[in-house]
């Protein structure tokens, strides 16, 4: 498995991974095949029709400003929030669109971005077809995109292939799963997070990685003050409020500790995260944007409420959740829009269970058992986020969500590291409940919750 812990966990923007910043990366995709290919300058129109999933709450999820905002060069990670809606008004009010932010383009939105709702291209759920179009309308390039979960975007010329094999590098201990993983660690004498870390050296210099990682968690400590500094109702047709800030309020005022604080905080701590992500902020995915919150409660907990808590400790927590990370994107799918929420929320459970007990120097058996537990009671979660927004179930699943791998963390480190259940197991279960599901409970808000509770 050549997947970098850096690859699982990317800065970005909100409000969906796969929705949001996996079409932004793929119209800037386009954009630069288009700089490559010579042909930028020839371009006079470009069309952009999706399908399946994204053309169903591509609009909750704002699939259509990151299309645009993908059309003129802008990335997730280095996006300037202040950028955003006068980018958006300029082309909108002129109809013309700067590709790439150098060659101004005639596009009417209405008739160049298309929502094929009814359709859904072969690959995945997520599937998007660009074109670009020379004098006279003549077609002179088109891609197929899919957007796959946790921003990862491939062609259609790519599936089929090891997506999931990254860079040409050799490392040093190759795993394709939780036993192989598990093996390499007895075999070497390492824990998963340092096993990990010598992995990651294949690709950068330990300590770039460790900057980066450790730049990630002040991004996810950010976004958590700001989802407490804010106010206001959430966008969006739900008119949702944010909740966050008053219970920080409230917990940072109490003159009395009670016994389950600490649960209080860990859900503050979510719901700052996915409010902020459901209003378009800067969030880290952890795997996704839709889960973002739960990996980060989780290690606030860690640095705010256990003895000892450290530096180093943040470092094996995040090397091991991107681990298990690998995993699932490996042998399974963290896309909503194929495996439902328990590809998401589920999924960052189990990294944040079983990270957890790494920052707490648990065994190598007790992190996989507690993630295998993290996983196993969230199988089956459906994805039916009301009116496509990403607020309702969405922001309280992932205080749920963190709270379950905080649980899951300690059941793990009270026994003695077996399990009936392996993560391997847990993982294939996993993928076969999300074939199993129907589609109507993947990313496409016609079933569940979002058909059954009126959208005002």
């Amino acid at each position: 498995m050549k997947l970098s812990v850096l690859d699982i966990f990317k800065i970005g923007v909100g409000p969906s991974s796969s929705h949001t910043m996996g079409p932004m990366n793929a119209t800037r995709q386009f954009g630069l095949d288009l700089l490559e290919r010579g042909l930028l300058d020839v371009t006079r129109q470009v069309s952009v029709q999706l399908y399946g999933s994204l053309a169903l709450t591509g609009r909750g999820h704002c699939t259509d400003r990151a299309v645009l905002l993908g059309l003129e060069g802008f990335a997730p990670d280095t996006l300037d929030p202040d950028l955003v809606e006068p980018t958006l008004d300029r082309i909108r009010t002129t109809q013309k669109l700067n590709l790439m932010g150098t060659h101004e383009i005639e596009f009417d939105e209405v008739l160049d971005l298309l929502w094929l709702r009814d359709q859904v291209l072969p690959g995945h759920p997520n599937g998007m077809r660009v074109t670009a179009f020379g004098v006279g309308r003549e077609p002179i390039y088109s891609e197929e995109f899919y957007s796959i979960g946790g921003g990862f975007v491939l062609r259609a010329s790519e599936l089929g292939q090891t997506d999931t094999q990254g860079p040409d590098v050799v490392i040093p201990y190759p795993f394709h799963s939780g036993d192989s993983l598990l093996a390499q660690c007895r075999e070497h004498g390492l824990e998963i997070h340092e096993l990990i870390a010598a992995n990651e050296r294949a690709f950068r210099p330990a300590a770039e990685t460790e900057a980066s990682l450790l730049k990630i968690w002040s991004v996810m400590q950010a976004c958590v003050q700001r989802g407490f500094n804010a106010s206001g109702l959430l966008p969006g047709s739900l008119k949702v409020r944010r909740r966050a800030p008053k219970l920080y309020r409230t917990l940072s005022e109490s003159l009395e500790v009670r016994p389950l604080d600490v649960m209080d905080w860990v859900d503050a701590f979510a719901l700052a995260v996915n409010e902020e992500n459901a209003a378009g902020g800067k969030v880290v995915t952890a795997p996704t944007n839709g889960a973002a919150g739960i990996v980060p409660a989780v290690l606030m907990f860690y640095k705010r409420f256990e003895p000892g808590a450290c530096e180093a400790g943040v470092l094996r927590f995040l090397y091991t959740a991107g681990a298990i990370g690998m995993l699932y994107k490996t042998n399974a799918s963290i896309s909503g829009a194929e495996m439902g929420c328990q590809g998401e929320v589920g999924v960052a459970c189990s990294m944040a269970a079983g990270a957890l007990v790494a920052a707490l120097n648990g065994s190598n058996a007790h992190v996989t058992n507690a993630a295998e537990i993290g996983m196993e009671h969230n199988l089956g979660l459906t994805c039916d986020p009301i009116a496509g927004l990403v607020q309702i179930p969405c922001i309280e699943r992932n205080a749920m969500g963190a709270i379950k791998a905080i649980n899951a963390a300690r059941l793990a480190m009270r026994g003695d590291g077996t399990h009936k259940v392996s993560l391997d197991h847990v993982i294939a279960t996993m993928r076969q409940t999300g074939l199993d599901m129907s589609v109507i409970y993947k990313e496409t808000s016609e079933g569940g919750l979002a058909v059954n509770v009126p959208e005002c």
